[in-house]
């Protein structure tokens, strides 16, 4: 008879919940079964938002494909939709017990505006359908269907829980690209689309005093715009923010007006904007992640989201390591390609 081990969930607030897991069962199944709030998106080892730490006890690998990479094994990150419990053991989770407590929702929005706002980015605006709702953390993203076709794409909403029922997303435009050809040729206002979510582990976490670094390359600033109007909201003292974001060349730039209106409304935010090729002016030259400083780096405390190509995330992660940035403040959000998950781009 299989008694199974028990493994305990320890979230950032303190909370601890135990699950009993069956041999040959993953953590994750085991845990949603328990009706733990966990997050998860794709359930297949591609998205990473199952990820957790293992403190004590053994997992083994289950089959299937993981986005992990060999030091972040070594250093006991776990996917939990890719594990299983080898005897007890005990999990910490770098999230709230309530961050997983609001499940994914599917909901019917109306196309209230497609513009395209740089040469390869357009600024998709929705409304959800009466008696439709949603609800997210920022930072986190959605699964919208293209319509007519049934493909699934992953954004992030440029904007807060807040605006809500409006969403908007900024989304790249690629060649034969699904999701790019409906926007550009077929969508128009009023059009429905199916979306489902909030998915992810990245959010803004409620380390809201301490200075924020927030990197994003190309249409991940759009997360990065939710964070900072999050921190804007905030009651009390506004932290220190620096928005690095960078494109390849000036004509794939874009929210530069929206990035100078916020820091119109918070003195405390400083951008700094480059580009690969091309740069004049106040632009730097350069990737986002060279844009960050050492001077940047002076509270131990500080905190840092990245958003953008997995390259950038790699180097941005080196980068703020060495600068003297806690690893266990750095939050990212890569860009899978939509072969794998759906996701962004």
């Amino acid at each position: 008879m299989d008694d199974g081990a028990q493994v305990l969930f320890a979230f950032a607030d303190g909370v601890e919940r135990s699950v009993t897991v069956k041999s040959n069962e993953t953590i994750l199944d085991a845990g949603l079964a328990a009706d733990l709030p966990l997050l998860f998106q794709c359930k297949s080892g591609s998205c990473s938002s199952c990820i957790a730490k293992l403190i004590e006890g053994e997992t083994r690998q289950a089959a299937g494909h993981t986005t992990l990479l060999r030091s972040e094994y070594e250093a006991g990150l776990r996917l939990l939709c890719q594990c299983e419990a080898v005897g007890n053991c005990r999990l910490e989770l770098g999230y709230d017990s309530e961050a997983g407590s609001v499940r994914a929702t599917k909901a019917k929005a109306f196309v209230d505006e497609v513009e395209k706002i740089a040469s390869n980015v357009v600024r998709l605006r929705l409304e959800l359908a009466a008696d439709n709702w949603v609800d997210f953390r920022s930072g986190q993203f959605f699964q919208l269907t293209v319509p007519g076709v049934g493909a699934i794409r992953s954004y992030s909403p440029a904007t807060t829980p807040r605006e809500l029922p409006m969403l908007e997303f900024l989304i790249r435009l690629l060649p034969g690209g699904v999701m790019s050809q409906w926007l550009t040729d077929q969508a128009t206002p009023d059009d429905i689309i199916d979306i489902e979510g909030a998915f992810g582990a990245f959010f803004l976490r409620e380390k809201v005093r301490a200075p924020h670094i927030l990197i994003a390359g190309g249409t991940g600033l759009a997360p990065m715009l939710s964070i900072v109007d999050e921190l804007r909201a905030q009651s009390g003292r506004k932290p220190p923010v620096l928005l690095s974001f960078g494109c390849t060349d000036p004509d794939a730039l874009f929210g530069l007006d929206a990035i100078k209106l916020r820091q119109q409304w918070m003195p405390g935010l400083t951008a700094r904007i480059s580009v690969d090729n091309g740069a004049t002016g106040d632009l730097l030259s350069g990737n986002p992640v060279d844009a960050v400083l050492a001077e940047d780096v002076s509270d131990p405390n500080t905190v840092a989201y990245l958003c953008g190509p997995s390259r950038m995330i790699d180097a941005a992660f080196a980068r703020l390591e060495a600068l003297g940035v806690n690893p266990d403040n750095i939050f990212a959000e890569q860009f899978v390609s939509s072969s794998e998950t759906g996701s962004n781009p």
